[in-house]
Order: C-alpha cells, then structure tokens, then sequence
C-alpha cells in the first residue's frame, strides 16, 4: 500500500456524479465467485475497525454494517456481556471482537491493524468517576477515571495518528453539529470541535461527520423528558427552554455513514451533516413527549443557574440522568450549520454533503416517538384498547 500523505493524496476538488441507492448500499445480491446469497451473508471485500459500537449510535453502525457483509473488527473497553448483543448483527467469522485501552495505543493498533476503514464513534458527555480511598475524613474521594475531554479529543486524536502511521485508506470520525459553536458554553460541545480540529490536522483527508441531537429508541433526549416525570413532579425548563434543536433519528445516521463506507473516496476530507426535517424548541419536546406517554408532571421555567444545583447532585449517578455540562448545552441552540435551502444552494467545490446527498431521507420525529414511548404509560398502549383494562 502506497504511503498517504496530505502532498502525495490531495483532498478530492471534484465530486463525482453518482447515484445513491435507497437500499443497502453495497450488496444486495450475490456477486460472482461470492460465497454466501448476497448480502448479510456475503464478502463486502472491505474491512473495517470500529470503535465505540457499544454506544447508541454505535449498534446500529455495527448492523449496518453486518447486514453488508462487512468484516468488521469491534474494539471494546467491557466484558462479553458489554458487547454481545452486537454479536447477532454479523453473520458467523464476520466480526472480530478485541479489547484495548484508550491509553494502550498498541491495543488500538492491533484492531485498526488489517482495516481499509476506521470508523470512530468514540464520546463521552459526562466524566466516569470512581470511588477511592483518602486518609482523611470522609476518606472517600471521587476520582476522574475517563474524562470528557480525554474521550472527545485524546482518543479520536490517537486514533487520526494512528491511522496516518498505519497508512489506513479511510478515517470516519464522528462528532457533533455543536462542534460548530467553539464558544460553546458546554465543554462537551467545546471538546468535540477540539477534536474534530486534532482528527484533521493528524488525517487531513478523514470524512467527519456531524449529527445533530439523536432520538431513538435509546435515546437521552426524548426519553430523559419520560424518565424524569417517573421520578420527579416538576420538570424544569432550562432558561424556559427556548433553546431550538433539531433531532436526528439515529438509524438515518447509521445508514449514511455505512454509504460512506461503500464509497469512502468520495467523501475524503469533507464533511456530511445529519439533521431532522423540523427545529423544536426544547419546551415543544417536553409537551410532545408527554402528550404521548400521558404523564402530567409540572413543566417549571426555572434558570440554568438553579437547574444546575440539582444536576450537580445527579451528575454522581452511574449513568447521569443530568449534569452541569448538559445544562450549559440546553441553553443554546443545536441546529445545523446551515438551513435546508443553503445546503442546496452550496456550489460542488467544497460541498458539505447532508444525509438527502446521499439518499438518506430524514425520518420525522413522530413517526418513531410512540414507539419507544408508550412504554410510559400506564398501561402501556393496551389501556387505549377495550378488554384489557
């Protein structure tokens, strides 16, 4: 494999005229000398390391991609249990499942080792803490085992290096339509436009991705407003919660990045963002979640500054209903760069791709919602039919 390099490999000024399909993006039937019928059990002919599968967007990049027929190699920081639903995804010996440190960079190394595409959807929103031992009263103490900055910044920023060094064909780097504001607020906002920044300057030609906030059915978004009237009778909106957003389905993220990888050259050192058809305010959430799931709870305009006293007592949760840093985002605006018309507009050189360039249509929010959200009801969605209550 030839050595890449930002002077031997210059990023792509032209586009190339191509129609996506609206299907699986690579296999669909069987080609000829093909083991298998064609698709999830057939030979992609590419290889890819994947990292951060075991997240919310990360299952349903890893189906996407074993329904292809892609081998991937699926780096994880747990125990079989972490990772084992991911395991039916991939048709048997087509995916290959390693542990690694993200401060064992040979760890890292040894899964991107064989890959023609590294796909990393490494991040973190909150720091992990661990208890430890002081000798002083209370002698507990709360230690930072992951920070956010060391998940959105040092990690992707190692793996780019790495990528480079290993004269990986491809990098996807996954990060944040927040990532625009570099004055955020928020230093997760703030980490991820660091990051997306050291990605480029170690991988000059790596694809970045930009979602906006993702809803589904594991989503922290529409079911935090659900969880939160389970546990409390008041529900406060940040700032009165005027903030705008503009939500995402994740499975209309995961397909365009596994389009990405049926044609990664095409992409190389551009940027494809993901968004939803409609902006809401997150007050327009929270109504609409509950108009669904019939919790009454209060709806409060309370100040991020007074919403912030309770979230530094939820933040010490294992896995954080709230916390500080989420506050300080719910007070701005998540949207897009750009609206829909001056995404068009944009001229071929320099284009930043949406999911409807590549044959992706956003899906609407309420399609999905009751989904996932009856679930809150009492009685779930059979209270709404005769015989059973």
């Amino acid at each position: 494999m030839a050595l890449r390099t930002a002077a031997l490999k210059p990023l792509r000024k032209s586009l190339p005229t191509r129609a996506f399909s609206t299907e699986l993006p690579r296999i669909t039937e069987r080609r000829p000398n093909e083991t298998g019928h064609g698709g999830r059990a057939s030979d992609a002919g590419v290889k890819v390391a994947l990292f951060g599968a075991t997240g919310f967007l990360g299952r349903y990049v890893s189906s996407g991609l074993g329904s292809n027929g892609t081998l991937t190699y699926i780096g994880t920081r747990g125990d079989e249990f972490a990772y084992r639903h991911l395991r039916p995804h991939h048709e048997l010996g087509r995916a290959k499942f390693s542990y690694y440190s993200s401060r064992d960079k040979q760890s890292m190394a040894d899964i991107i080792a064989d890959a023609d595409i590294v796909i990393n959807l490494i991040g973190k929103y909150y720091d992990t803490k661990a208890l430890e031992n002081t000798d002083s009263f209370p002698f507990l103490n709360y230690k930072v085992s992951t920070s956010v900055w060391e998940a959105n910044v040092e990690v992707p920023k190692m793996i780019a290096e790495l990528c480079t060094e290993m004269q990986v064909d491809n990098l996807i780097h996954v990060s944040s339509a927040a990532a625009g504001n570099v004055d955020s607020a928020s230093e997760w906002a703030r980490s991820k436009a660091e990051g997306e920044k050291e990605v480029l300057k170690a991988y000059p030609w790596a694809t970045i991705v930009r979602p906006t906030q993702m809803f589904g059915h594991e989503d922290k978004l529409l079911n935090l407003f659900a969880k939160m009237a389970e546990r409390f009778p008041v529900i406060p909106l940040v700032d009165g919660g005027h903030a705008l957003t503009q939500p995402v389905y994740v499975d209309d993220v995961a397909r365009t990045i596994n389009r990405i990888v049926d044609d990664p050259e095409m992409f190389e050192g551009r940027r494809v963002d993901c968004f939803g058809p409609q902006d809401y305010s997150y007050a327009e959430l929270a109504k609409f979640v509950y108009d669904i799931t019939e919790q009454e709870p209060t709806l409060s305009d309370v100040p991020a500054e007074v919403v912030k006293y309770g979230a530094n007592v939820l933040q010490y949760e294992g896995n954080p209903m709230l916390t500080p840093d989420m506050v300080d985002l719910w007070t701005e605006d998540y949207l897009p760069e750009m609206t829909a018309e001056k995404y068009e507009a944009q001229k071929q050189l320099g284009k930043v791709f949406t999911m409807k360039d590549l044959g992706v249509e956003a899906t609407p929010i309420e399609k999905m919602a009751f989904k996932y959200l009856y679930r809150f009801r009492k009685g779930g969605h059979f209270i709404l039919a005769e015989g059973y209550h």
